[in-house]
């Protein structure tokens, strides 16, 4: 287990000299605000399919097709019950605490932050599992998210999920797989580029971030270590020895902990700005979560990576 933490925190160090160039250059000027929600678009936009697509360029089996399958009912679980567990947990009298709280526990930075771990730790498979991951991350937050957020069941479309840029990708990944067809040279090429993107520029956004954040908050609110609690250990935790219990492929069973074990995913600070929630508190969960992973995630990976050997 020694040996799994060290190479995995090697890793979480290796993003996290990322994001500190990030966090240098928000205090700097260098970003900004408005420059890096450009490059949060180009990422959701442009290098995100293209992670779908590239994960998803490989040989069709049957095989593999039955892993897909229990990767999307495993990754599909995990939602479900992190919903359920965060609802037995967070009551708090304030709506717009709450609703924040819920959702900062449920979602993960499952693109941005593991994504990079997964493949580093795994190689393609694990890039490849956990872009699975990300796909039905997308539909619950497009979904369960959107409404959870709101409070209105009215932002929940189906034309919102059909057109979201990660959904789109996958669709298209997918038909390209089942179909057996291999992009062209000219076309793969830089697909892979562009999907080499997904590494540096989320640490980014994720540094420019926290150079905004205001950590003395984020580090005196109860609510807030509730959920770095239940998001950093309670959740990953209890999906491994559960996938374990059930005998889940080891390689799903990391790539899909490491999913777990990640930080809060920044889309809690945009839904609950679009939403008027409680702004200031998605920040201190998203940051006070973000620090505090560089020591949970590879304590939980590498028991997660010992678990499934």
């Amino acid at each position: 287990m020694l040996n799994n933490f060290l190479v995995i925190a090697q890793q979480v160090l290796v993003l996290f000299v990322l994001i500190a160039v990030g966090f240098l250059c928000g205090k700097k000027g260098l970003l900004t605000e408005s420059s890096s929600q450009r490059i949060t678009d180009i990422v959701l936009y442009v290098v995100t399919p293209c992670v779908m697509i590239s994960a998803f360029q490989r040989e069709f089996t049957f095989e593999l097709l039955g892993s897909i399958f229990i990767a999307v009912l495993c990754a599909s679980l995990i939602f479900t019950g992190s919903i359920l567990f965060t609802k037995l947990i967070f009551h708090d009298k304030d709506e717009s605490r709450n609703r924040v709280l819920g959702f900062g526990t449920v979602f993960s930075n499952c693109g941005f932050m593991s994504l990079p771990l997964q493949k580093a730790i795994l190689g393609d498979d694990g890039w490849f599992y956990g872009s699975i991951f990300v796909a039905v991350f997308n539909v619950f937050v497009w979904t369960y998210g959107l409404v959870s957020m709101s409070g209105d069941r009215k932002q929940m479309s189906v034309k919102k999920l059909i057109f979201n840029p990660g959904i789109a990708g996958v669709f298209a990944a997918v038909v390209l797989f089942v179909c057996r067809i291999d992009l062209p040279y000219i076309i793969s090429q830089p697909v892979d580029y562009l999907a080499a993107l997904n590494t540096p520029l989320p640490m980014l956004i994720i540094g420019f971030y926290l150079s905004q954040a205001d950590f003395r908050k984020a580090f005196t609110d109860a609510g807030a270590y509730a959920a770095m609690g239940v998001r950093l250990v309670g959740i990953p935790i209890i999906a491994t020895f559960i996938m374990a219990l059930f005998k889940v492929e080891s390689t799903i069973l990391v790539a899909f902990v490491i999913a777990c074990a990640a930080p809060t995913a920044a889309t809690t600070t945009m839904f609950s700005a679009k939403y008027n929630r409680d702004t200031e508190l998605s920040v201190s969960i998203v940051a006070s979560t973000t620090i505090l992973s560089i020591a949970t995630m590879p304590l939980v990976v590498a028991l997660a990576s010992t678990v499934a050997a």
